[in-house]
């Protein structure tokens, strides 16, 4: 007699994937702003295309990943962070054009479900979504038995906010003599971590519990700090302040993104003296006996958003964004670009 096969014996669990459910939805509910029509567990979520006071409204969507940061959660086994990462990296993407975060919707692929871990894991997104005024109306949760190693998992997210069109911020209209403004980082926030992780455990042989002198926590929790979400101080700054340029400093660092929303005929001159860099990027830099240069091209060095005003609002931005509770720097300017002029020049 053959042997009678089910999908849980094939290593999918949907008793587990319902509870996985249950778990979530109160923390899902808790994000759920006025626009919010559906409940989660539908086959699709809705949300209200009414924006009030807005002529013309423009959606701007943005999705990314946590990267090889989830490493850091499967050794230290501390899952509730890295959804704050997650929507972190999606949220900052969209509020560089100045949209407003709307709705989130997340991903989430393992091998085996657990449903407490993946409570846990959403639990994260929650805190993201709410530190950020977004609505978590959705998403999905795949157990598929033999893609992923044992006790692993990937995360996936996907952002919707909304600006009026006459208030996009494209980076048009930055001119020499513009004052750059940057926003401290929590540490790596969710990029580099590749490099990181070959510097800190190979190249250090450091343990996920070894205390490095300058850092307030053992070294795997130092690295899962989230990545903060820039939301809320940068959308005040919008309504009082003519904001030119945002740069979300995240994979390639400042040589790769400040150029993204430059104009041809300038550059960021950055002045590398102007602020505090962690201390976890000097171990990083020493660790693996890495240039400057390349620290600068790979890592956010303590800055995680850059945005561009008139010098004449400089003041007046830097007060706004104090009164948010950031450290805002003016960390450098922007000048004339000449033909042999690389598009960021660090002093």
């Amino acid at each position: 007699m053959k042997k009678r096969l089910t999908y849980q014996k094939s290593g999918v669990n949907i008793d587990e994937g319902e509870k996985t459910v249950r778990l979530i939805a109160p923390l899902a509910k808790k994000t759920h702003t006025k626009g919010v029509i559906s409940e989660i567990g539908g086959f699709g979520a809705l949300f209200s295309g009414k924006f009030k006071g807005m002529k013309d409204p423009v959606l701007v969507s943005g999705t990314d990943g946590v990267g090889t940061k989830l490493k850091l959660a499967f050794m230290a086994n501390k899952h509730d962070t890295v959804g704050i990462d997650l929507v972190a990296m999606c949220v900052n993407d969209i509020i560089t054009a100045g949209a407003k975060p709307l709705f989130f919707l997340d991903y989430l692929a393992t091998g085996k479900l657990k449903a407490k871990e993946a409570a846990s894991i959403i639990s994260g997104i929650a805190t993201g979504c709410k530190a950020s005024g977004s609505a978590l109306i959705g998403g999905e949760t795949a157990e598929m038995p033999g893609m992923y190693s044992k006790g692993e998992y990937d995360l996936a997210g996907f952002s919707v906010g909304v600006v009026d069109k006459k208030s996009i911020i494209t980076g048009t209209s930055i001119r020499s003599g513009d004052a750059i403004i940057g926003l401290h980082s929590s540490g790596l926030h969710s990029n580099g971590f590749s490099l990181a992780r070959k510097v800190i455990f190979d190249s250090l042989k450091l343990k996920k519990n070894s205390r490095v002198k300058g850092l307030r926590k053992p070294i795997a929790e130092e690295l899962l700090t989230p990545t903060r979400i820039y939301v809320n101080p940068v959308l005040e700054l919008l309504k009082k302040v003519n904001v030119s340029g945002i740069i979300h400093v995240t994979g390639g660092g400042f040589y790769e993104n400040i150029p993204r929303i430059l104009p041809k005929n300038v550059r960021a001159v950055i002045n590398k003296g102007s602020w505090k860099v962690p201390k976890i990027f000097d171990i990083i830099a020493s660790g693996g006996n890495i240039s400057e240069k390349e620290m600068f091209r790979t890592f956010n060095m303590g800055i995680g958003m850059i945005l561009i005003v008139k010098n004449k609002d400089k003041d007046r931005a830097l007060g706004i964004l104090k009164k948010h509770k950031e450290r805002p720097k003016v960390i450098g300017k922007i000048e004339k670009k000449r033909k042999n002029d690389s598009p960021v020049e660090l002093i």
